[in-house]
């Protein structure tokens, strides 16, 4: 078997589902991706924004509560109003010259203490101290600068969601991803490249010749109704051109058996016929005479090979119409055994006849009918010796006319029995060219009885031979 031809690999069906596969997988964990950063970038700018409206309200709010009360605890005020679970901050509160306050009890940040100290102006400001970002607002007291709001973000903010989702979408797990992703494809999609490489081959072996390829069934998706449907077409294929081989044997065989058959008789004229021209040789008028009636014989012994040969297209290419009506079957025997009333009498063949009452009138096209029954007469007459009796019957049951053919002959050796209905076919090879017949009775008589819809079998043992036609019956037409 040749090779296949290589294919790109980017030509493959394999690979494009592989690859499309990939390329999706990783859109999608993309646009994931850039949706989460957006929805965390909106966060954190919601987040920011929310620090110096919170550190303006308590900067109002402390305002007020000095206003009224300079001497209020405001350590109390802050945790009270503005407590870290709630404000999502801590607050701080510097005033100026005076304490700090908290809105927690823990320690105050060195960073808030620092960043205080630099508006206050009691130090230089520097971009190192706040190690997480501080929103400040100041401290009004009577229209007078009193003091400094410091708004600090919690340390647990980062964490939580936004910590899984990045490390969930940092690089080293994108990767993993796609190589996992690439692994899966490779299971997934692998068996079905293994079984569509199987299917291509077994159809390059068919389209090769081999018509024995059939490929694998297994499993039960598309590729194995495709294989199936494969088999199915391979298996036809195979019968088809066994019918086809066995059609052209038989052709052959035919051939060689309707070119043996006219030679004979061609032969023999030649031979008689170049006799009479042979100036040299002298011939009574006896000897004349009987050499024209041996060519007139070999002549007519021809036209019946011709004209059996051309009736027996017909009727297996449906080239005969039947005229199918209803008639006396005992008169077509009497008309049959008085044709061959004087052969039979030569030979001491008795024919008798013998119809069951029930199955006097039979339906089918008489004229075919009497042909058949004319050849298998004149076929039991050749092989029935003297003193034998040929006996025609027929009876009816079941919607179906049984007519028979018996005779008291030698009898057809269990080998020759499926062969009495081909062609050209002689049981006794050495009595062919004795023979009078054409070789086609038999093959023309189950034709007829086939296009009636019947069927035809022989049984045979020493002494007596039976052939038996069984034509169902239909209406009238």
């Amino acid at each position: 078997m040749a090779a296949s031809p290589n294919v790109a690999w980017y030509r493959s069906f394999y690979w494009r589902i592989g690859i499309t596969f990939v390329a999706f997988v990783v859109v999608i964990l993309l646009t994931q991706g850039l949706i989460l950063s957006h929805i965390i970038s909106s966060d954190d700018a919601q987040d920011q924004f929310r620090a110096p409206v919170l550190a303006a309200e308590v900067a109002t709010d402390v305002g007020s509560v000095l206003a009224r009360d300079p001497g209020a605890d405001l350590s109390a005020h802050l945790r009270s109003r503005y407590p870290p679970e709630r404000a999502g901050r801590f607050v701080f509160v510097a005033l100026r010259g005076g304490p700090m306050f908290s809105s927690t009890a823990e320690q105050v940040p060195e960073s808030i203490r620092l960043t205080a100290m630099s508006a206050f102006g009691e130090r230089p400001l520097a971009f190192t101290d706040a190690v997480r970002p501080i929103t400040t607002a100041p401290l009004l007291v009577d229209h007078q600068f009193a003091g400094l709001v410091l708004v600090l973000a919690l340390e647990s903010r980062p964490t939580g969601i936004r910590r899984e989702l990045g490390r969930l979408l940092s690089l080293p797990s994108t990767l993993v991803l796609m190589v996992a992703t690439v692994v899966v494809a490779l299971v997934v999609f692998n068996p079905a490249r293994r079984r569509l490489a199987a299917l291509e081959q077994a159809a390059q072996r068919l389209g090769e010749g081999d018509l024995t390829a059939r490929a694998s069934q297994a499993g039960g998706d598309e590729i194995a109704r495709v294989a199936q449907a494969f088999n199915r077409m391979a298996s036809e294929l195979e019968t088809r051109d066994a019918a086809l081989r066995t059609s052209d044997a038989l052709r052959r065989q035919m051939m060689a058996d309707v070119s043996h058959e006219l030679k004979t008789p061609l032969t023999a004229m030649r031979g008689y016929i170049e006799t009479l021209r042979m100036p040299e040789v002298a011939l009574d008028a006896e000897r004349r005479d009987r050499y024209f009636e041996t060519i007139d014989r070999e002549t007519r012994r021809l036209e019946r090979i011709v004209k059996d040969l051309l009736d027996l297209a017909r009727y297996e290419h449906g080239g005969v119409v039947l005229q199918r009506r209803l008639f006396d079957i005992e008169r077509l025997f009497e008309n049959v055994a008085g044709r061959h009333e004087r052969e039979a009498q030569t030979k001491a063949v008795a024919i008798r006849i013998h119809v069951d009452p029930l199955a006097d009138q039979v339906v089918a096209d008489p004229d075919r009918i009497e042909q058949a029954v004319e050849n298998l007469v004149g076929n039991a007459l050749r092989h029935t010796p003297s003193g034998g009796t040929i006996t025609l019957s027929a009876t009816q049951a079941d919607g179906m006319a049984t007519l028979s053919v018996s005779d008291s002959g030698g009898g057809i050796a269990p080998e020759h029995l499926p062969h009495v209905f081909e062609r050209f076919y002689k049981v006794d090879a050495s009595r062919a060219a004795e023979s009078t017949g054409s070789g086609l009775g038999l093959s023309i008589t189950k034709a007829i009885i086939e296009r009636h819809g019947g069927t035809i079998r022989v049984t045979s043992q020493p002494g007596r031979t039976t052939f038996t036609v069984l034509l169902p019956q239909l209406s009238a037409v």
